[in-house]
């Protein structure tokens, strides 16, 4: 008999709107787009049942097919899914945010969404154009919008019973405290950066007393230099456990409370990546108190543009 663990099974409860946030996420930000669909239902058929999503991906109707696709076959029920989809900064603008909303769920193929995102705290020049930029190739900002006025705009969509809740993504704890000081529906999802190289705790604190899910993506430093996953203390608890430094690293997010999005068209890695179980308490103390690198390695928190900051080695 083989012992199952629970771990991979949490789900945390949305306290602003309504449903449950699976902790182990599937991101379907690919290179390669033509991999979308096959990725996705590799994913459903592992067990992934929340499904991170963007307008900015430009892949929402490849994860739309192989969502109908599985959900066709009666294996998987629609409200067993947790999808998230994020509105893009050149939408900001409180006219521009039910028309992307509802061209995300025609893509999706979904009548609502479980989580609606605001991708950036940044506002573009509204447009087509995804990336506005001047003559000298400077990102154009839109000066004519706040937050505040976006963030209005998502809460009708909540009050419309069109999304069961809404967060903000790539936003800095600073941001975050102004703005739900002001909401009158709270965010329910923060998604950012974070892995033992950028734990965030004080984001994660805030998070919790306010009932807000924080969401990491690149919980495993997305390969990038210095890398997480040779760090010599996950590399020793990964080796003393019988796991793999990134089944340790993904375990260590939920364990301290945060849901986790990772992101592989390899079916291997798929499974590799959603088979985490519970670290002994001991494993948990050496990554917190052992672990002094600290490291961001995407810098969109600064400008609004998604980007990993390429290093020499």
């Amino acid at each position: 008999m083989t012992y199952h663990d629970a771990l991979r099974d949490t789900r945390f409860p949305i306290a602003h709107g309504t449903g449950e946030m699976p902790a182990v996420g599937f991101g379907t930000l690919f290179r390669d787009l033509s991999v979308t669909t096959q990725a996705v239902k590799a994913a459903l058929e592992t067990g992934f049942r929340h499904f991170d999503c963007a307008e900015r991906y430009r892949n929402e109707e490849s994860v739309g097919v192989a969502l109908q696709e599985v959900l066709q076959t009666g294996k998987v029920r629609r409200e067993e899914l947790f999808i998230t989809t994020k509105l893009w900064n050149t939408n900001h603008r409180p006219e521009r945010v039910e028309p992307a909303f509802a061209a995300s769920c025609r893509r999706l193929q979904v009548d609502y969404i479980d989580c609606y995102l605001i991708h950036t705290p940044f506002a573009f020049q509204p447009g087509d154009d995804q990336d506005p930029r001047d003559f000298q190739g400077h990102v154009i900002y839109d000066s004519g919008v706040t937050l505040i006025e976006t963030w209005r705009a998502l809460e009708r969509l909540v009050d419309e019973g069109r999304c069961k809740s809404i967060g903000l993504s790539d936003i800095t704890l600073e941001a975050l405290k102004a703005l739900v000081a002001v909401a009158r529906i709270k965010p329910a999802v923060v998604q950012v950066e974070s892995h033992p190289y950028l734990p965030e705790w004080e984001l994660l604190e805030f998070c919790q007393e306010h009932g807000i899910i924080l969401l990491a993506f690149a919980p495993l430093g997305h390969g990038m230099e210095p890398n997480v996953l040779e760090e010599p203390v996950m590399t020793a608890i990964a080796q003393r456990l019988q796991k793999t430094p990134a089944q340790v690293a993904l375990a260590w997010a939920v364990q301290r409370g945060s849901a986790f999005l990772t992101t592989s068209a390899t079916p291997s890695h798929i499974q590799e990546n959603f088979d985490i179980a519970t670290l002994p308490h001991r494993a948990m103390a050496e990554i917190r108190e052992e672990i002094t690198t600290r490291i961001r390695f995407n810098s969109v928190v600064e400008t609004g543009v998604p980007g990993f900051i390429a290093r020499k080695k």
